[in-house]
């Protein structure tokens, strides 16, 4: 069965950092691209930054520069570094594949106050 567990979500101020974790079971996990995706209250759940299989990663315009997508296969694990976060990036963040085929998890909300 597979599953993904989101965590290192929180409550934090406008210019901080952040480290998101997502745990895979059940899949041979260094053989997936993996992404990070976020759905704010009121709209449409957006991709945020992917990483391949290989390790090569690609990230949406408004986080470039700001966040990293890395992974450690040997953990079944994709991160997710956030730095200078901004109000607009308060949403749910949950991980899937890429593209997203797999279940979702329950996600982490990352809450960023100005």
């Amino acid at each position: 069965q597979v599953q993904l567990v989101e965590s290192g979500g929180g409550l934090v101020q406008a210019g901080a950092s952040l480290r998101l974790s997502c745990a895979g079971s059940g899949i041979i996990f260094r053989l997936i691209g993996m992404g990070w995706y976020r759905q704010a209250p009121g709209k449409q759940r957006e991709l945020v930054a992917t990483i391949t299989s290989g390790g090569s990663t690609n990230y949406a315009d408004f986080v470039k520069g700001r966040f990293t997508i890395s992974r450690d296969n040997a953990k079944n694990t994709v991160y997710l570094q956030m730095s200078s976060l901004k109000p607009e990036d308060t949403a749910v963040y949950l991980c899937n594949s890429r593209p997203a085929g797999l279940n979702w998890g329950q996600g982490t909300q990352v809450t960023v106050s100005s």
